[in-house]
């Protein structure tokens, strides 16, 4: 039997694949930072744009959580499935998401992201060559 109410899981899960898409942001950054991309600066820009987004609307999530008295911890892993407990004051909800289920979630979050960043203004960019 459900214990969590519908916005319970919303909020929750949001707040699970949003996090999940902060790390692979942050990785991406990293691997900018130290590569030899030719428009390094325009995909940092981006990438950071995201990023900063991302943790602005965890930040939200977070104290909505607390309002609700909610969690959200990893349970189990193996190769197919990861679990996720959900934790309320009344109760405890395992919930099994299959990991490439969770790819495309946090794919989704991240192409979310990605329409929401500014563009670069084409004033701003460097001419030197």
């Amino acid at each position: 039997m459900r214990c969590l109410s519908e916005s319970e899981y919303k909020l929750g899960s949001r707040f699970l694949f949003l996090s999940m898409a902060i790390v692979v942001l942050q990785q991406d950054i990293r691997i900018v930072e130290e590569g030899k991309h030719k428009i390094k600066a325009h995909l940092l820009h981006t990438l950071q744009s995201m990023e900063k987004r991302a943790l602005e609307e965890r930040q939200q999530l977070r104290i909505q959580l607390r309002q609700h008295n909610l969690q959200v911890v990893t349970a189990e892993k193996n190769d197919a499935f990861t679990t996720f407990l959900f934790i309320t004051k009344e109760c405890e909800e395992k919930r099994n998401y299959f990991n490439p289920a969770i790819r495309k979630k946090v794919e989704a979050i991240l192409m979310e992201l990605t329409q929401k960043a500014p563009q670069s203004d084409p004033r701003h960019t460097s001419t030197n060559a």
